[in-house]
């Protein structure tokens, strides 16, 4: 796949993102945490089952197969949910997205520095450092300018 594409898929992917905690954000607030979750990851266990039926090739390793360690990742999923159900309805979309993406970056920039879960080790260096304390410093404006304006 063009690499160009790629990324475009995966800015795409982090708008519905965005969408996604501000639809559940509301629903969080209407029917609490817990259940806006459940019915979250429903549709996308249904959804993901019938995307597998009908268009996953074989594969030669089940996930009954793979190393344990490797099945955590859905749990990580979960507390992303809870989180971000619940964080929403109060600093905003914008705060939380920024938020949640400053973590994705910190983890990520620790992840490849140290090639940790069988990654490739890219190493750290300084413009990785200014890009993540610039994505702090916009974290700090956009909360700000959030604070000001319900005072």
């Amino acid at each position: 796949m063009n690499l160009i594409l790629l990324l475009v898929l995966v800015i795409a992917a982090g708008a519905v993102l965005s969408v996604q905690a501000a639809i559940n954000g509301r629903l969080g607030q209407t029917v609490g945490v817990l259940r806006s979750s459940l019915l979250t990851f429903a549709v996308g266990a249904l959804t993901t089952a019938l995307l597998i039926f009908f268009f996953e090739p074989p594969q030669a390793v089940s996930l009954l197969d793979v190393p344990k360690w490797q099945l955590t990742g859905a749990l990580f999923g979960v507390v992303y949910m809870m989180v971000m159900v619940g964080a929403v309805p109060v600093v905003g979309t914008a705060v939380a997205t920024v938020a949640v993406i400053l973590g994705q970056l910190g983890m990520g920039m620790l992840i490849d520095n140290f090639g940790w879960l069988g990654n490739p080790a890219i190493e750290l260096s300084g413009s990785r450092i200014v890009a993540m304390a610039l994505l702090a410093l916009a974290l700090v404006f956009m909360y700000r300018s959030n604070t000001r304006k319900t005072d």
